[in-house]
């Protein structure tokens, strides 16, 4: 029971974080800076989305759970384990850019952190998605240094964006009651062993670009969505991304 309980956690989390921040940055579609940006934030969007529903099936082929598009569009807000980061509007460019360069820079290094899982369907999928990411973080890295090493004007901007974001994003690293499971079994190293790597990586790019890493003193102060409690732009944001879903749950597309 354990086993399964901090196993589908941990692929609950992962799913709900790449289902959101996919729809968030999809909300870009049609009015980026510049069109190749309206087609590089969509593309990365599908993949988060696609990503979701692998992990949805993880969770629906080996344990049994309700199938994928049931699971994504059929659950109240309480029912949703992501993390606060993911859940915020698009807001001015600058924090979309930064959010993307901070939630990215997570992924890849959880995914490569599974891939060495003694879970394989999550070591498999790692493998496979983890190229995927690498090529989002690129995307970021080359917008934050842009943006950084720009005017005055815009490196102000994207340290303010830094500023306002880095530590929300430490919700993603809000720890489970049953880790401690994932890491005697070799399933996953833990969040804190992921924040270590986050940390340095993040740390080490905002550096090198000129800017300025934020002092926090309350890691604790975002956490919740990993046991359900959320902001208030999650309700929102629900209605709207499943409101043809709920026209009709039953139909088939």
């Amino acid at each position: 029971m354990e086993n399964n309980i901090a196993i589908k956690e941990l692929i609950l989390k992962m799913a709900d974080d790449a289902l959101i921040i996919g729809h968030r940055n999809s909300e870009w579609t049609g009015i980026g800076p510049v069109l190749e940006e309206d087609i590089a934030f969509s593309s990365m969007s599908q993949d988060k989305i696609g990503h979701a529903w692998a992990l949805y099936m993880i969770l629906q082929e080996p344990f049994g759970d309700i199938d994928a598009d049931t699971k994504a569009f059929n659950r109240t807000e309480k029912e949703f384990t992501c993390c606060h980061l993911v859940e915020y509007p698009i807001g001015e460019y600058d924090f979309s850019i930064m959010r993307h360069f901070l939630m990215d820079k997570a992924e890849y290094h959880r995914y490569d952190l599974l891939t060495q899982s003694s879970f394989l369907p999550l070591q498999h999928l790692s493998k496979k998605v983890k190229g995927e990411i690498k090529y989002h973080v690129m995307h970021a890295e080359t917008w934050v240094e842009q943006l950084a090493k720009g005017n005055e004007e815009s490196k102000a901007r994207i340290q303010s964006a830094l500023d306002y974001a880095y530590p929300i994003a430490l919700s993603i690293f809000e720890k489970s009651d049953n880790e401690e499971f994932l890491k005697n079994e070799n399933i996953f190293g833990g969040e804190e062993a992921l924040f270590n790597l986050w940390h340095e990586d993040v740390k080490k790019h905002i550096e090198h670009y000129g800017l300025k890493m934020p002092s926090v003193t309350d890691m604790n102060k975002h956490y919740g969505g990993r046991k359900g409690y959320h902001t208030e732009h999650l309700a929102p944001l629900l209605k709207e991304m499943t409101e043809v879903f709920a026209l009709d749950p039953k139909a088939e597309w």
